[in-house]
């Protein structure tokens, strides 16, 4: 149990449905951190101490504005194809310019900027559009390859937990190992 003292983190989570999402979830909790989980239907989701809901996602600016609305920072699981990934990072980095969040981490298919010649020039532009928005951006921003082992979710969990909790990696594309 935390003291009253003791700073509230409020993590706000874009794609918690997803099994990362679920990990991640459970590691803030297990830090006693407050996650806020922003998902298309409330109906589906159980509550627990310390997990809140947010109906909304990351379609257009104002969505994503309103649902980062009270968080410390904001983890966005983007999935899809590269230009929706990089419609949703749009949205997201005009929404929280409207907020005082500054903390983002953006996991999603960024091995366009590892391996360009494997992708179209299509899926170049839209991550080096992404890239842009957050170099130009006031956001301390971490771009993180989604991990490609289901198995290694708790480690890629603490590992995100821990660059928010100590402000590491900002302006930085990452790649998980195992």
């Amino acid at each position: 149990m935390k003291n009253a003292e003791t700073p509230v983190f409020k993590l706000v989570l874009f794609g918690a449905e997803s099994s990362l999402g679920s990990a991640l979830i459970a590691e803030m909790l297990s830090r006693q951190h407050e996650v806020t989980a922003v998902v298309d239907d409330l109906n589906r989701h159980a509550p627990r101490p310390g997990l809140h809901f947010k109906i909304g996602g990351l379609g257009d600016a104002d969505q994503a504005e309103q649902g980062a609305a009270g968080g410390s920072a904001v983890v966005a699981l983007l999935s899809g194809e590269l230009a929706g990934q990089g419609r949703m990072a749009e949205a997201l980095v005009a929404g929280l310019s409207r907020t005082t969040i500054r903390r983002v981490l953006l996991v999603g298919d960024f091995d366009v900027l590892d391996a360009p010649g494997k992708h179209t020039d299509e899926e170049r532009e839209s991550v080096d559009r992404v890239v842009d928005v957050l170099q130009r951006s006031a956001l301390h921003w971490t771009v993180i390859n989604a991990p490609a082992a289901l198995a290694d979710l708790e480690r890629v969990a603490a590992g995100m937990a821990d660059m928010l909790a100590l402000d590491l990696h900002r302006g930085e594309h990452l790649n998980f190992v195992s």
